[in-house]
């Protein structure tokens, strides 16, 4: 089978097309294989050798996320049959292989099944942006655990950089639960998206006093903030709601304006999907399968979220597109549907 594989960390061009031997699923496993392999920046910063720490050390297949369908099943597994349209989660977390292969193998929970009329880009595009979104729109702790139509009624959530991959995720599943969305952009084409995605009101930060523009249309503030970028933090502490929450899942260094946090009683809370505990993900998996198969979570330009496609032989590039931050979702074409 035709893999990328980098054998050293470094720029997108460490990454090489390699032909390895076809893996076997063993007890409780599940080989896909791989349509559409997803690419985040953790992955570009896995790759770099500055992603998250999980122990592995090259050479490795890049990429978390990707759908497919299941190719072969370990010993003891019975829910699932050789064809299941699938979508995969944290493939290559703790293990050399992720979804930049035509067939990766997975232990069951990591295997997801979805509708036969899911297209393999929807699928391809959950994973890291959807269960972080769904994370940070369950961590405050007189919320939801996990999400549903109604679990955030009456709530308002404003979520920054709503035209990005997981702001496009936090807006479709915060209005499936019932939310009133905000969200900020940083131009007229983003607020488009943001727009396609189902948010209701856009704000363009450039253009806009945001303080004032979500003063005007949330009186009380937004219950919870889904931030992209800690610079936002004094806004985000003018417009938040007495005992509000802000979601932050982005690292860096940053100073906190502790009084205007105090003054709010409101919470700040760090996310990242990789380490959520085991019940959190299975909250935040069971919750977007529910959403993708009843046709509420959606991906494309229509749904805020362009696809930009990439063969298998310029994995690198697609690399690099993400590392230039296109808008949109990159994906890598690696077998036919």
């Amino acid at each position: 089978m035709r893999a990328a594989v980098f054998a050293e960390p470094g720029p997108a061009s460490v990454l090489q097309i390699v032909d390895r031997e076809l893996p076997l699923a063993g007890a409780g496993e599940v080989r896909v294989r791989i349509v559409l392999s997803a690419v985040n920046p953790t992955d570009t910063g896995t790759r770099a050798g500055r992603g998250v720490p999980d122990g592995v050390a090259p050479p490795r297949v890049p990429n978390q996320d990707g759908a497919g369908v299941v190719d072969a099943l370990g010993v003891g597994v019975t829910d699932l049959e050789p064809g299941d349209r699938v979508w995969v989660w944290d493939a290559g977390y703790g293990r050399e292989n992720g979804t930049a292969q035509e067939y990766v193998v997975l232990p069951r929970h990591q295997v997801v099944r979805m509708n036969d009329d899911v297209p393999f880009e929807i699928g391809a595009g959950l994973g890291i942006p959807a269960l972080t979104a769904h994370r940070c729109l369950t961590v405050a702790a007189d919320g939801p655990a996990r999400l549903a139509p109604g679990a955030l009624d009456g709530w308002t959530v404003l979520v920054a950089g709503g035209a990005g991959a997981v702001g496009n995720a936090a807006i479709q599943l915060a209005k499936w639960a019932g939310a009133t969305v905000l969200t900020t952009v940083s131009s007229k084409e983003k607020a488009e998206l943001a727009l396609a995605a189902g948010a209701d009101t856009v704000i363009d930060y450039r253009e806009e006093d945001v303080v004032a523009r979500v003063r005007d249309v949330s009186p009380g503030g937004p219950r919870l903030i889904v931030e992209v970028n800690t610079g936002n933090l004094d806004t985000d502490l003018d417009v938040l709601a007495p005992g509000g929450n802000i979601a932050i899942y982005v690292g860096g260094k940053f100073s906190v304006p502790s009084f205007k946090a105090m003054v709010k009683n409101a919470s700040l809370d760090f996310v990242l999907t990789y380490t959520t505990t085991p019940e959190e993900k299975a909250n935040a998996v069971a919750a977007v399968a529910e959403a993708v198969n009843t046709g509420a979570f959606r991906v494309g330009e229509e749904a805020g979220l362009p696809i930009l496609r990439f063969p298998l032989d310029r994995v690198a590039e697609a690399h690099e597109a993400v590392e230039n931050h296109a808008v949109g979702k990159v994906v890598i074409e690696v077998t036919r549907p």
